[in-house]
């Protein structure tokens, strides 16, 4: 089989997780992967049409399970971005992702946590953990070595 160009580095699995504003659900997506995966997956995030800053409340919410979001900052959505990743998943925001062949996409279909508060932004939270946690039992190789 022929290698296709913008191919991630040496088998290691790369994810682009993507929602409007990239201040909440694509944030806490890619910093679940990165917590819970380690180094075992290249991990990227963007926003169609980003934001200022990242939610607070999703910041409170990440550190409330000892990860820290604070020093994340919304960077915009491009076409490198997808064409560099083998998964590419989407949060709400349609048919944003550019499409290559030979990658894979996926929807999420989760509340956007925009203007809520902590409360509110805890559910979303542990159910990305949930759909994080099943990314990486699917793409993972399970080499405990």
């Amino acid at each position: 089989m022929a290698e296709s160009s913008g191919e991630p580095s040496a088998g290691k699995p790369s994810v682009l997780f993507v929602c409007v504003h990239n201040a909440g659900r694509s944030q806490m997506a890619a910093a679940w992967l990165t917590h819970l995966a380690g180094d075992r997956v290249e991990v990227r995030s963007a926003g169609s049409n980003p934001g200022d800053a990242v939610n607070p409340a999703a910041v409170e919410a990440m550190a409330e399970v000892g990860i820290d979001i604070s020093a994340a900052t919304p960077k915009i959505l491009t076409v490198d971005d997808v064409r560099e990743s083998d998964v590419c998943i989407t949060m709400g925001c349609g048919d944003t992702c550019p499409v290559f062949p030979g990658k894979r996409y996926l929807d999420w279909q989760l509340a956007d946590p925009a203007g809520r508060g902590v409360a509110a932004v805890r559910p979303i939270r542990d159910e990305i953990k949930t759909l994080v946690e099943d990314l990486i039992a699917e793409i993972v190789p399970e080499d405990k070595a």
